[in-house]
């Protein structure tokens, strides 16, 4: 390796938005380097490769490179390390947290010519492209001269706020092609439901040996009066436990006139994309093999967390009955990771974000279309565990936990309503098919808390039992 996959090979697996943690990185290797600015200080964006097992990632990295010694203090939780470039000593950093060098990338989007819609995820530009190219949608101004602040919390992505006006999210993972995210969010564009997409940058990535065109980043309007739907949830629980023996319905912060809006709201996305984006039916044949993945998936998870098996005749027996449902199932684009932490509130309503899906898979598995169903049953475990993650470790979670299941199924039963009334398929008339995609989204945390957070581990499989009582 070189000096500089040698500080990435360090620095890497320390990064909240690595996917690899828990397995050691074999190999790093600079597959791509694009110079966006010359000179100091100098940016670059990288397509980096890292090896582990039996697996190649790519990651985005946004490189800053500054004359060794002189990178600013604010900077400094920002440092890479030293190396060697171009027969210079740099100290090379992540540029994302520089407003200096991250103001040129907004520079570049409101100079970049407009393109129509339909022109996302179609071929490079005619000619002979740019290594990295910057495009705008077309009728969407944007305002230069803004500096930028890096979002904290996020795991998967970096995003950086552009005064009040625009939110930049980085791809930090990079699949070849189109992120569904820019992909739904144009097709949605004009919704009140959706933050509206201004642009956005992509380079060229090899697959198979033929360059993909790939996104980088995506452009955003900021919502800067919105609050997260996971903390007002949360909230709404507290309140709740501050008032032992009230209902849900009687305490202060109840959340049930939210949860009906936002399963409108999911409706009318739902439809939405249905309208733009092609549509489809699951036939017998394909429900079985849906059924069989699922069954795939649970045998894996028990056998990597045994605390699983006592529940593992209910789940089969779930899916069985999925793969005997007899009538073909409507599928279409839909958000595909979708929870309370997607969702904001604003003084309009709701809005729905991020629809990459799951960073961790594959964009054209992103990208298949599936049945609304799943994307209620992610909200409707949402529920739960907003409800059940406060009384991890706490002394009172016994005589807590009737309200928890209580506040879970006042706010579930209100989502699903506000979604069928909204316009969407009704959970109530297809509990089959939803309780399969509960149950599979259950498993699924189990594996995630046991690997990640073994504390929670009791949250799914306490929502496993519930549902199957």
């Amino acid at each position: 390796m070189t000096q500089l996959e040698e500080l990435l090979a360090d620095w890497i697996p320390r990064q909240r938005w690595f996917a690899g943690k828990g397995a050691p990185i074999e190999t790093v290797t600079v597959q791509a380097e694009h110079p966006l600015v010359c000179g100091d200080p100098g940016l670059r964006v990288l397509v980096v490769e890292v090896g582990q097992r039996d697996s190649v990632s790519r990651y985005q990295v946004l490189l800053g490179l500054r004359p060794a010694g002189t990178l600013r203090e604010e900077l400094a939780h920002a440092a890479i390390g030293v190396c060697r470039l171009g027969g210079l000593s740099r100290t090379v950093y992540d540029a994302a947290h520089d407003p200096e060098l991250t103001a040129l990338l907004l520079d570049r989007l409101a100079a970049a010519d407009g393109v129509e819609a339909d022109a996302i995820g179609g071929p490079a530009p005619s000619g002979t492209p740019a290594p990295v190219r910057f495009r705008r949608l077309d009728g969407n101004d944007v305002h230069a001269g803004q500096r930028s602040l890096v979002l904290r919390g996020e795991q998967s992505n970096t995003s950086l706020v552009y005064g009040e006006d625009y939110v930049l999210k980085s791809f930090r993972r990079l699949w070849p092609g189109l992120n569904p995210d820019l992909e739904l969010t144009a097709a949605l564009a004009g919704s009140p439901y959706v933050a509206r997409p201004y642009a956005w940058i992509e380079t060229d990535v090899s697959q198979d040996g033929r360059p993909v065109p790939t996104t980088l980043a995506m452009l955003q309007e900021y919502m800067r009066s919105a609050t997260d739907g996971w903390v007002l949830a949360a909230t709404s629980v507290r309140d709740l436990y501050d008032a032992p023996g009230l209902a849900p319905a009687d305490a202060g912060g109840d959340f049930a006139g939210e949860a009906e809006r936002l399963g409108a709201a999911t409706a009318a996305v739902h439809r939405a994309l249905a309208r733009e984006l092609p549509t489809d039916v699951l036939s017998s044949h394909a429900l079985r093999e849906l059924a069989r993945s699922m069954l795939d998936r649970l045998r894996q998870a028990t056998a990597e967390v045994p605390e699983l098996q006592p529940y593992v005749g209910v789940l089969r027996s779930a899916y069985e009955a999925l793969a005997e449902v007899d009538e073909p199932l409507p599928i279409q684009r839909v958000h595909g990771d979708y929870h309370l932490g997607q969702v904001v509130r604003t003084d309009a309503g709701w809005v729905l974000l991020d629809f990459e899906g799951e960073p961790a898979a594959p964009v054209e598995e992103r990208r298949r279309p599936s049945s609304p169903l799943r994307d209620v049953a992610g909200m409707l475990r949402s529920f739960d565990y907003a409800a059940r993650y406060q009384l991890v470790g706490s002394s009172a979670a016994p005589e807590l936990a009737p309200a928890a299941r209580a506040w879970a199924q006042r706010n579930r039963d209100a989502f699903s309503a506000g979604y069928a009334y909204g316009g969407g398929v009704d959970p109530e008339k297809h509990q089959t098919v939803l309780r399969a995609f509960e149950y599979d989204k259950a498993v699924y945390e189990v594996l995630y808390e046991a690997h990640n957070r073994p504390s929670w581990l009791r949250i799914p499989l306490d929502s496993i039992a519930a549902l199957a009582a």
